[in-house]
């Protein structure tokens, strides 16, 4: 937790401060940093592989397909130069990436939680491996599947989906269950109706037209869970889990209880921080963020 305390003592006002006032001139950052931590610790875990520019000769995570709707990479940026000034090659980007993460939660209204500190930057960042990542088309049990490979239980799954209280998705995500803009021309039947409506009515703006999770997008609550009961969830991913009957009764849960989806989210959050951290001597310290040293 203390990893910086003698080398770096200003990093936690200087990570609070950029982030606070970043969600201050646009709250939308909120969804945008928490996304990203969380696509960077999927892939070779949590290295900051996601902030890598493309080369020539190599195509970075980032321009993935699944990747090119990050947001916040500039807040990361505005950290690493202030941190370079202040104590040169010494905190690494992984590291600003998971506390930003952990910030914009707590300013947008969901829980503060505490992570260690000390991960080292990969090297790696290849387009290829964000094949690991889920898709916003799986229904519950691919997802089970998709977060038990990285050690997640079940109910840690469905606590990170909760992430999703933040934010918009975007037409193309979620048009598979739409009859008029699908080619099986089915309609998704855990949808409700009117919410139908509601999809094909933001879809006929285009693929990249958007559309938030829940009703108070830039909030962190459980609002979330309570759209997945009315049957509103916006993504396959999403509404999945309430229609399972394996997950339905945690989404309940989580529903009515949002110190249980806090204290819960909390958590997982802080294992989805460990995945395969890179500590010795295949890391770095990247003096920018978005290119290997």
């Amino acid at each position: 937790m203390n990893y910086y305390l003698m080398s770096c003592p200003i990093l936690e006002p200087i990570v609070k401060n950029t982030v606070s006032q970043a969600l201050r001139s646009d709250p939308t950052l909120a969804a945008g940093l928490v996304r990203m931590h969380f696509h960077d610790c999927f892939i070779q875990g949590c290295d900051a592989s996601v902030l890598i520019d493309s080369t020539e000769d190599n195509v970075a995570e980032k321009d993935s397909p699944a990747n090119l709707s990050l947001r916040g990479y500039e807040v990361i940026d505005s950290i690493k130069e202030q941190l370079e000034r202040m104590c040169p090659g010494v905190v690494s980007c992984a590291d600003i990436l998971a506390m930003a993460a952990r910030d914009a939660v707590f300013f947008a209204g969901g829980p503060l939680y505490e992570i260690s500190k000390g991960r080292k930057d990969g090297r790696r960042s290849k387009i290829e491996d964000t094949i690991g990542l889920p898709f916003p088309t799986f229904n519950s049990s691919e997802l089970i599947q998709a977060f038990g490979k990285h050690g997640f239980s079940v109910q840690d799954m469905v606590a990170l989906s909760g992430a999703h209280t933040l934010g918009v998705a975007r037409c193309s995500s979620f048009k598979n269950r739409l009859s008029k803009f699908d080619s099986t021309n089915d309609v998704d039947p855990t949808a409700d109706s009117n919410f139908v409506r509601t999809m094909s009515k933001t879809c006929e703006a285009g693929d990249n037209a958007a559309q938030p999770f829940d009703q108070t997008w830039n909030t962190f609550d459980n609002n979330y869970f309570q759209t997945l009961q009315r049957r509103s969830g916006l993504l396959t991913s999403d509404q999945t889990l309430f229609a399972s009957p394996r997950t339905r009764g945690i989404v309940n849960a989580y529903a009515a209880n949002t110190a249980m989806f806090f204290m819960d989210f909390q958590r997982a959050m802080v294992k989805m921080g460990l995945l395969d951290v890179n500590e010795g001597p295949n890391g770095e310290i990247r003096t920018n963020c978005r290119r290997i040293n």
